[in-house]
């Protein structure tokens, strides 16, 4: 079987099932690395880490990354394009019906449904790090972004940037406590 078919399957696999974002691609990448053998953990870690601070979905960057490690320009082109065919598919496909059952109320009690349960997903995460990556300066941020948010609004992009200089600054000064 040719190397450029087993990245299309390999990554096309990894585009189909894994699902919460770019991290939850991990297990997969890994897997690829110890049965393929085409990149190793440590490069692994570092195409992560570089994925990480490029712009873009951290998954498409790794598998980008990883196909040019396998097989140059055009192992890219298919891991990437491979990684990303299965959601292009399954919105459409989903766009589809939802424009057909665009006015069935059981489908927008479901759409209803799922803004909190989303929201609550976010904080759940949002918790989790809070509790393991427990910091002053970040909590301090992070209440003072809520008391501000509540008071005023604006864009979430402000808030953002507010978050991004203050992460900044903190990591500059090593403000870690």
């Amino acid at each position: 079987m040719s190397i450029y078919l087993k990245l299309f399957l390999e990554f096309f696999h990894i585009g189909l099932f894994s699902f919460g974002g770019g991290y939850a691609t991990l297990p997969f990448l890994y897997h690829i690395a110890d049965v393929h053998k085409w990149y190793t953990t440590k490069q692994l870690s570092d195409m992560i880490a570089v994925s990480s601070i490029t712009p873009g979905p951290v998954g498409v960057n790794v598998a980008t990354f990883a196909g040019f490690t396998t097989s140059g320009v055009l192992g890219a082109l298919i891991a990437t394009v491979s990684v990303i065919l299965p959601s292009f598919i399954i919105v459409i496909a989903v766009s589809k019906l939802l424009n057909r059952f665009r006015e069935n109320k059981f489908v927008q009690s479901v759409l209803y449904t799922l803004k909190p349960a989303g929201c609550g997903l976010l904080a759940a995460v949002g918790v989790d790090m809070f509790i393991n990556n427990i910091n002053i300066l970040g909590m301090v941020l992070l209440i003072g972004l809520f008391i501000a948010g509540a008071f005023e609004k604006r864009d979430p992009l402000f808030y953002l940037g507010v978050s991004a200089a203050a992460g900044l600054i903190a990591g500059y000064f090593n403000l870690t406590f």
